[in-house]
């Protein structure tokens, strides 16, 4: 009803318009002294005209906008449909054989766009600015960093929905071209280093990140300046994230600790990828896991024919689920429960799915947890590794990827030392398999379970402290999604037996980690939150490496994979030493740890570790 009436109500007063304007024009074409003959056409045409002026804005759709979120667009067809009325204006008067001097059909067109246009955002305008007089108690202060594209819309975002209680009042950007402009009505003050003194100057509650093609390193010094004046702080996700290219408001987020990590996005090759897993079936082990379950999702996006999720976690692989039912309801896929270690569920699960690619992310890889369960990590990480290797040599899969990491070099843990065995199995099983083995070494990801920023998070949560293990030691860091996305391509470069290394940036140190997330909590590290050194735990080194010595590197087509020299040669040595390691699983850890050296020269007990650190 309210809608009916409102079309009413614009109808009446285009009516008005229509007739005011073309009095107007004969007023001013002569100069108030209008000739009969035209007045007396004006008495006999101005019905007419204002149904044929009404009809042209039907044609155009007039009445059926929302005249509040009025833009270009609006205006565009405002301009049409008075061009449109005036020339059918012009054409009926000529048919009549009576025609106004052609200077009136041009005032007409020009005062009746002029009016017609000015009526309607004067109701937009209207309809802006009484919401928010209304509800102008409680309004937070806002500034908006970017007088970008991005930065304008988030700006006619904040004013579109007075609702939300947040009015922009200022725009920093550090092009000086673009100080004392203003968009939307908002004015550009200054740079990055002026967002300490405008916060005072206007009261400013909470700063908004409108720059989504920044690269992170900026983004990190905006933070670092962001992070003194105590506002609220929150961001645009990246064009990266931005996937189908629309800035708004509900996409603003609090500022994350990836966000800072001074690193690129990921740029991958689609066609490549899509060449090895669309219309293929594709199995993936710990698919519930971190990595694991953001494998699963980024390969359902390539369309494969069916992907096979396995995982010991009944829990983890029904949140998934969830998920890829949400996300790619389209997709044929299969959840299955059970354990690498278990060989006779991974017999029926290759005979009966006979998955062409296989990525293997199923393992244990808490450090000290593992210290302490140095037989499971065994179980797990290699025999379960050899086990998902052999079934996928004897059922003919075309590719094999295994999940390595950083811990795999120079080991100082139980874990590290696991994972090295696995790149190990993944070597020997390329030397006698059609199948083409690899594996993708790389470092932490952020945010993945047990990662030191979820424990971080629930340590400021309950007001500190922030346990550190020691001041200096240092982690490559990835997210999760780069981590996989990059595992995947280089699934797509494999031959057969490479490590694929990952360029993981520059290494971060754990305690500026902790006190950057106690900064974007808006806390002040050491005051509010308290940061203690703990010291290291069994296993754990000052520093991973991503190479061994005698390693060297060999670059791919691509800037941030690189490919690890092979050192393994003797299958049957391997062998022998494998079968010696599975007769002492049920024994001492130090005799595991014992087997576990000769295999593996490199490793070093993490007691060592600890004292070299201290």
């Amino acid at each position: 009803m309210k809608a009916i009436l409102r079309k009413i109500f614009m109808a009446i007063l285009d009516i008005g318009i229509i007739n005011i304007t073309l009095y107007l024009s004969l007023v001013l074409r002569f100069d108030s002294d209008i000739p009969l003959q035209y007045f007396a056409l004006f008495k006999e045409t101005y019905i007419v005209v204002t149904i044929i002026a009404l009809c042209s804005f039907l044609v155009f759709n007039l009445y059926n906008r929302i005249w509040k979120y009025a833009s270009i667009d609006e205006l565009i067809s405002i301009v049409l449909a008075t061009s449109f009325g005036t020339l059918t204006v012009l054409g009926y008067t000529f048919m009549m054989g009576q025609t106004f001097p052609r200077s009136i059909y041009i005032l007409f067109w020009l005062l009746l766009t002029t009016f017609i246009g000015g009526s309607r955002f004067i109701l937009r305008t209207f309809n802006g600015v009484t919401p928010m007089l209304r509800r102008s108690e409680g309004v937070r202060n806002v500034m908006v960093i970017g007088a970008g594209e991005a930065g304008s819309m988030v700006i006619q975002e904040f004013k579109k929905h007075p609702d939300l209680k947040m009015r922009p009042v200022v725009i920093i950007d550090d092009d000086e071209n673009k100080h004392g402009m203003r968009i939307h009505g908002v004015k550009v003050f200054g740079g990055r280093h002026d967002i300490p003194e405008m916060v005072l100057r206007k009261n400013i509650k909470e700063i908004i990140i409108a720059m989504p093609s920044i690269d992170r390193l900026q983004i990190r010094e905006i933070v670092n300046i962001c992070s003194k004046t105590k506002c609220k702080l929150r961001i645009l996700p990246g064009v990266y994230e931005l996937l189908d290219g629309k800035v708004s408001i509900k996409r603003l987020r609090d500022v994350k600790i990836e966000d800072l990590l001074g690193r690129e996005p990921v740029k991958v090759n689609l066609e490549e990828i899509s060449g090895y897993i669309q219309n293929k079936v594709v199995l993936v082990t710990g698919g519930g896991g971190s990595i694991g379950s953001e494998l699963c999702r980024q390969i359902a996006r390539f369309e494969p024919k069916e992907l096979v999720v396995f995982d010991i976690s009944e829990n983890n692989v029904y949140s998934l689920e969830f998920d890829l039912k949400t996300l790619f309801p389209n997709i044929k896929y299969t959840a299955l429960i059970g354990s690498v270690r278990d060989k006779g569920r991974l017999e029926y699960i290759f005979e009966e799915y006979r998955p062409n690619v296989v990525f293997h992310a199923a393992a244990h890889k808490h450090v000290p947890l593992m210290e302490l369960n140095a037989t499971e990590a065994i179980k797990n990480n290699v025999f379960g590794t050899l086990n998902v290797a052999e079934a996928a040599d004897k059922y003919n899969a075309e590719r094999f990827t295994l999940i390595s990491t950083d811990k795999a070099v120079n080991p100082t843990n139980i874990m590290g030392a696991s994972k090295r065995i696995a790149e190990i199995i993944i070597q020997m099983m390329s030397m006698k398999s059609k199948t083409v083995f690899s594996a993708v070494r790389f470092g932490n990801v952020l945010g993945s379970d047990g990662s030191v920023v979820p424990l971080f998070k629930k340590q400021i949560e309950s007001g500190g402290p922030v346990t550190v293990t020691h001041p200096e030691v240092i982690r490559y860091f990835m997210t999760i999604p780069e981590a996989v996305q990059l595992v995947i391509q280089a699934g797509a470069l494999a031959k057969g037996g490479e490590i694929f290394i990952l360029d993981m940036g520059e290494p971060v140190k754990i305690a500026d980690l902790a006190r950057d997330m106690i900064k974007l909590s808006g806390l002040e590290p050491d005051v509010d939150i308290e940061v203690d050194y703990i010291g290291l735990r069994p296993g754990e080194k000052l520093f991973e490496e991503l190479l061994l010595n005698e390693e060297g590197i060999t670059a791919t087509k691509y800037k941030k994979i690189f490919i690890a020299k092979p050192t393994f040669t003797d299958v049957d040595v391997f062998e022998s030493e494998l079968g010696e390691l599975r007769e002492l699983l049920f024994n001492s850890n130090t005799e595991v740890k014992d087997i576990i050296k000769k295999i593996v020269p490199t490793y070093k007990n993490g007691s060592e570790a600890i004292k070299k650190a201290k």
